[in-house]
């Protein structure tokens, strides 16, 4: 190889960390050339775990990974977000290790190579714009690329949607919806996807939420579904924060909301719940 190819070749072990992937548009856009990236390739240098996908060699792959990969190399605005998020906070039902989907939000799609990776969880992709009106996701990536990202809070207005967790990937953080964004997105899942009774022991859990960052996100939350139910499990569980938050200061809407098909009807929110679901709790 020549001493410019085996410069490059430094460059581009500097610039992509251990265990990261770019794709074909991250090599053109750093001018690494396809026979440039076909010599890595045959060299051992790189490998290609899918079609325009790279890395460098490493056995096994880890979701945190890949996530991270499109936080920060790629520069997608996308966040790991609902029970995922509340699970990795210690607020869910189940352990890190335990997780089998991975609920990521975002205005546009992750690529579809995601899937093809061998991560043994499965990617769920939720279009965030439905359920939030002006989403700061929408206004560019979330994550200053940078190794010292950890020690920063993140810059307003993502403040209220966004938060950044050690990952186990050297310095690179994984970025991941606050408690109050992700518990917004995990009720947006009920009736179909998630369980009203899963959902009402996670708000049980749930004592230290912000009022103020709570109250940001209802405001431009879209779902007055989302918003009766996220105050039916508040006024249910009564926690401290709930006293800073007054039904009356947000759109729920008007008429009744069947949620249940042959329910008990709660008289306050005008919501359907499952006959199971005590309300004297």
């Amino acid at each position: 190889m020549t001493k410019r190819g085996d410069g490059k070749l430094n460059q581009l072990m500097r610039e992509l960390p251990q265990g990261l992937f770019v794709d074909a548009s991250w090599m053109t856009a750093h001018d690494y050339s396809r026979s440039l990236r076909s010599q890595y390739v045959s060299g051992g240098w790189l490998e290609q775990p899918a079609y325009g996908v790279y890395r460098r060699p490493q056995i096994g792959v880890r979701w945190e990974q890949v996530v991270i990969s499109l936080q920060t190399m790629l520069g997608k605005s996308l966040l790991v977000g609902g029970r995922t998020s509340l699970d990795l906070q210690g607020l869910g039902h189940y352990l890190a290790a335990d997780l089998r989907d991975i609920h990521l939000y975002g205005p546009t799609p992750p690529p579809g190579w995601i899937d093809a990776l061998g991560v043994a969880q499965r990617f769920r992709y939720h279009n965030s714009g439905r359920l939030f009106r002006d989403d700061p996701l929408a206004a560019g990536p979330v994550l200053v690329q940078d190794a010292d990202a950890l020690d920063r809070s993140v810059p307003p207005p993502l403040a209220d949607s966004a938060r950044k967790l050690p990952a186990g990937q050297g310095e690179w953080p994984l970025v991941v919806s606050t408690p109050e964004r992700a518990l917004l997105e995990t009720i947006d899942g009920l009736p179909g996807k998630e369980s009203f009774h899963q959902v009402d022991k996670l708000v049980e859990g749930l004592s230290t939420l912000s009022p103020r960052r709570m109250a940001a996100l209802l405001r431009l939350c879209r779902s007055v579904k989302v918003k009766r139910l996220f105050f039916y499990f508040a006024t249910r569980h009564g926690h401290a924060w709930l006293s800073r938050l007054d039904p009356k200061d947000f759109d729920l809407g008007s008429g009744k909301r069947v949620l249940v098909r042959g329910g008990r009807l709660d008289p306050q929110f005008q919501i359907t719940l499952p006959e199971d679901l005590d309300a004297d709790a």
